[in-house]
C-alpha cells in the first residue's frame, strides 16, 4: 500500500511566506530552548534556513576565527555554560586564540544561535537583529 504524499497546509492565519534571496545559515544546537525559539521566530517571518547541529558537526578554530571575524570575540561566548561558570571567563575572560580553541572543543560555550547572512551575524535570540535579514 502506497503511502499517501504530505500536503503543506498553511493556516489563513500564518503570514505570507518571503521569498529569502539569500541562504540564511542557522547555527544551533537541538536541545537548546533558545535556538527552537528563534528556528519559529525565523521560519513564522518565512525565512529559509540552512541548519547547522552545532552539537553534531563541530566548528574547527578556522571556521570560527572566520566566523568571528572583526567582531568581539566574547560576545560568542555562552555565559550560561558550565565551562563559562567554572572558569570564571566573566571576570576574567579568555584571549581571543583561547577562547575560540575551548569553542572548538566545547561547543556548548558558543552562545547560541548563531544566525549568517551575507555577512551579517545574530548572536542569541534577537528578534530586531533577526528580522533584519
Amino acid at each position: 500500500m502506497k503511502k499517501a504524499a504530505k500536503k503543506t497546509v498553511r493556516s489563513a492565519k500564518a503570514p505570507a511566506a518571503r521569498k529569502s534571496r539569500k541562504t540564511i545559515q542557522f547555527l544551533h544546537k537541538t536541545t537548546c530552548a533558545t535556538c527552537r525559539k528563534a528556528r519559529r521566530f525565523m521560519e513564522k517571518h518565512g525565512y529559509s534556513l540552512h541548519f547547522h547541529d552545532l552539537a553534531k558537526e563541530r566548528l574547527s578554530a578556522a571556521d570560527l576565527e572566520k566566523l568571528i571575524g572583526k567582531h568581539d570575540h566574547e560576545d560568542f561566548l555562552n555565559p550560561r555554560s558550565d565551562i563559562y561558570r567554572k572558569n570564571k571567563m566573566k571576570d576574567d575572560p579568555p584571549s581571543r586564540r583561547e577562547a575560540i580553541t575551548l569553542m572548538s572543543k566545547n561547543p556548548d560555550l558558543i552562545r547560541r544561535p548563531v544566525i549568517v547572512a551575507g555577512g551579517r551575524v545574530v548572536i542569541g535570540y534577537d528578534e530586531n537583529g533577526m528580522i533584519q535579514f
